[in-house]
């Protein structure tokens, strides 16, 4: 069985395991105080091109998007979301469980837009019984989003510009970030996106690392108390070496932008051979994800090789799946996907 199920079924990238063996018996300070740890610090602010960031590092990404959605957030705040944002329906209610409601906002592509911000929180604040609701505090973004879509340069500018202006701290999930950025769509960078978001973070689970995720914070408000949440929230991994090792290797000569743009490559040909066959694509997914709407007989015919997601009925003869690429994903697989799908 060929697995495009998920970004994340491999292990981690050779590089990563070989600098663990090599310092598997080398003594270091725990909690993140190592030397390996402050490296990667290092290697990020210069890939974001900026020093006034702090970076903690993180396990996974429900923990992460809890974690500062809950240092962010008084008590009787919201978070602004997609309404297919993965902290919607995802999660198993993490961001509920930590006191907060996510307030959502329709869309077709899974972005949303300025405007739609600056409506909802007009429609809070001149609300005479405002009290009674909760309160935006914050927006909750992705790239890529849900649907694989990505923001524009221009689209994050004009979000950001709204946030300031309304005081409402913009938070961008980058699990699959790597994905987004090797996009030959993409026109946003690394140091554009610490520079207009208050705080995002850089995945690595499913771009190469054993596990873990980079939190990035720009914004100087929400800097001082954020170990305290984390350690409260149990989440400063005693070892913390293993994620700063994880990292700097992932830093090191480009490596995170090398192998994410691999799989992007993979998954953009895969949509050309789906689009080829005549076979309809649900959403403009331009990252490793792609969403093809199969029959049931198409379906049959990869299922007896290949695994992947099924996403959402469309009715009773149609089903929209996902086949994701990633880090470690094989030409000769890609290959003889894409020969089948011609054979269908």
């Amino acid at each position: 069985m060929i697995n495009f199920q998920s970004d994340y079924l491999e292990g981690c990238h050779p590089k990563i395991l070989e600098k663990l063996i090599e310092t598997n018996f080398k003594q270091s300070s725990g909690y993140g105080n190592d030397e390996y740890t402050k490296d990667a610090v290092l290697k990020i602010k210069k890939a974001c091109n900026k020093e006034d960031i702090d970076v903690h590092f993180l396990v996974g990404g429900t923990q992460t998007n809890a974690i500062v959605i809950a240092s962010i957030l008084r008590p009787h705040q919201g978070v602004v979301s997609a309404i297919s944002g993965h902290i919607v329906d995802h999660e198993a209610g993490a961001i509920e469980a930590t006191g907060h409601k996510v307030l959502t906002l329709p869309t077709d592509d899974g972005k949303i837009q300025a405007e739609q911000v600056r409506e909802l929180y007009h429609a809070h604040w001149d609300n005479p019984m405002r009290e009674s609701d909760v309160q935006p505090g914050m927006v909750y973004i992705s790239n890529p989003s849900e649907m694989g879509t990505l923001y524009t340069k221009a689209e994050l500018e004009s979000l950001s510009k709204v946030c300031r202006e309304l005081d409402l701290p913009l938070f961008l999930d980058g699990d699959r970030l790597g994905y987004a950025l090797t996009s030959p769509y993409n026109d946003l960078t690394l140091e554009d996106i610490a520079n207009l978001c208050d705080v995002f973070y850089i995945g690595g689970t499913k771009c190469g690392a054993l596990f873990g995720e980079a939190v990035v914070i720009s914004a100087n408000p929400l800097k001082r108390d954020f170990r305290y949440t984390m350690k409260q929230r149990g989440s400063v991994l005693a070892k913390g070496r293993l994620l700063g090792i994880q990292f700097s290797v992932l830093f090191e000569e480009d490596l995170y932008f090398k192998i994410c743009g691999n799989a992007v490559d993979y998954a953009l040909k895969l949509r050309h051979a789906f689009e080829e066959k005549g076979i309809e694509l649900h959403g403009h997914s331009l990252a490793n994800q792609q969403f093809p709407i199969l029959t049931n007989a198409q379906m049959n015919v990869l299922k007896k090789k290949y695994g992947f997601e099924v996403w959402s009925k469309v009715d009773e003869s149609h089903t929209v799946t996902r086949f994701c690429t990633s880090w470690a994903t094989k030409t000769e697989d890609i290959d003889a996907l894409i020969d089948d799908i011609r054979l269908m």
